[in-house]
């Protein structure tokens, strides 16, 4: 069974803010109501009062629609909603022209005020929602004007004085403005939230690239001499033997020599693609998880560790920092290397994972990470890491570790004497 707030730590960070967003303006609509159409309950008889909250509820919901498919729109989802926002607009005269009715009909004193909140409330919000569905600084302006120009207008059969319709219809433009602003300000942030989830995307697919380039250089640098001298020498050893001189056997032994020479050395070059350095994956992880805004901790020594070692725990940074980041949520990391008992023992907590229910983000951690076969030949996951650490005679160890905590612990035991000499590092 899922926990409660599953669907939510599921979400990605622009996921989450693009559900705060929507939600904070389906909550404007909720302020209309209970502002607008419950506090006319206090202001006049219950049936005028509940005619008047039925009217606002009406207008709320149709806001509420508009400002879902307009946020909808600004992410490229749907088309622009100029059907619904020609409807809001003429629901909003509606409400606004049967508020002035029951304002002008009805019983004198405190219907007016209540009746007089509605209208201007109604055009204030419609205002502040209509312009999540423009586009340009101008038309929004127009659209905020043109509302605080229609309240100034539909004053006229209350015979309100001017300065009184001129200040009502200037209360209408600060107030939608504000609206229109605050709306306009989340639909910024919203944006640069996925444009910022993007460059980080695109980062990681530039570092990959980099990547490729560079072992593409290193084979290149490699064999493109060592082809070369092979064509030449393998031509002049085709010339040689044309000719039946003895010459063309010691080319072709040369070229051999070079043949297997670029075969050690392409190995060399693969193996080192391959190794990871444990201090530059330590320092590696890091980065990327500050620069994710994920707070990490590294403490620990990694000086006098044998090469294989390091390169089986390096790998289990890499494949923790890579877990933590794609399918977690979480706020720190700390990783520490100790020493104890003669192994090396390399713990990575995070406490970006659920509680553990086996449904969730602990349990998605768990697996996905261990989604590579176990057969396969180190791959990533938590089957390509034991390979790895097997061949060391390390182990691994993952699963939750208390409320929120997810613990991954690799353990490698040391030779005596490179267990010697970390232990004096140490010390």
């Amino acid at each position: 069974m899922r926990r409660p707030g599953g669907w939510w730590r599921t979400k990605s960070t622009p996921e989450k803010v693009e559900t705060y967003t929507r939600w904070s303006f389906h909550f404007f609509g909720v302020i209309e109501v209970f502002a607008l159409g419950v506090s006319a309950y206090g202001r006049t008889g219950a049936g005028l009062a509940t005619v008047l909250c039925l009217l606002v509820v009406a207008h709320a919901a149709v806001c509420m629609l508009v400002s879902s498919r307009a946020l909808d729109w600004t992410r490229g989802r749907r088309p622009q909603p100029v059907r619904l926002m020609w409807t809001l607009v003429v629901v909003s005269a509606v409400v606004s022209t049967t508020a002035v009715v029951i304002a002008e009909r009805g019983p004198a004193g405190e219907v007016e005020t209540a009746a007089g909140s509605v209208y201007g409330g109604v055009l204030c919000f419609a205002a502040g929602v209509i312009t999540l569905g423009v586009s340009g600084r101008r038309r929004m302006v127009a659209v905020v004007g043109g509302f605080a120009v229609g309240a100034g207008l539909l004053t006229f059969p209350l015979e309100m004085p001017v300065l009184a319709s001129v200040v009502l219809a200037g209360l209408v433009m600060v107030t939608g403005g504000f609206l229109a602003i605050t709306s306009i300000f989340s639909l910024w942030l919203l944006n640069a939230v996925y444009a910022l989830d993007d460059a980080k995307e695109t980062r990681a697919r530039l570092a990959v690239a980099e990547e490729r380039l560079r072992f593409g250089r290193d084979l290149h640098d490699v064999m493109g001499r060592n082809l070369a001298v092979i064509a030449l020498k393998s031509e002049l050893a085709v010339q040689l033997s044309r000719r039946g001189r003895p010459e063309a056997v010691e080319q072709m032994i040369e070229v051999q020599r070079i043949a297997q020479e670029s075969q050690r050395e392409v190995r060399d070059v693969v193996r080192g693609y391959r190794e990871a350095a444990l201090e530059v994956e330590l320092a590696g992880a890091r980065g990327v998880l500050t620069a994710a805004g994920i707070t990490a901790k590294v403490t620990g020594e990694t000086a006098g560790l044998p090469a294989e070692v390091q390169s089986a725990l390096g790998w289990v940074v890499r494949e923790a920092t890579t877990n933590v980041l794609r399918h977690g949520d979480a706020k720190k990391v700390a990783v520490t290397v100790r020493m104890s008992g003669g192994r090396v023992v390399l713990t990575v907590e995070n406490d970006g994972v659920a509680e553990t229910t086996g449904d969730g983000p602990s349990a998605e951690t768990a697996d996905t990470v261990g989604s590579a076969p176990t057969s396969g030949s180190g791959g990533s996951g938590l089957a390509g890491l034991r390979e790895r650490l097997s061949a060391v005679d390390g182990t691994l160890e993952a699963g939750p570790a208390g409320r929120g905590i997810f613990r991954l612990t690799a353990a490698v035991p040391l030779p005596d004497a490179a267990a010697g000499a970390a232990l004096e590092v140490a010390s």
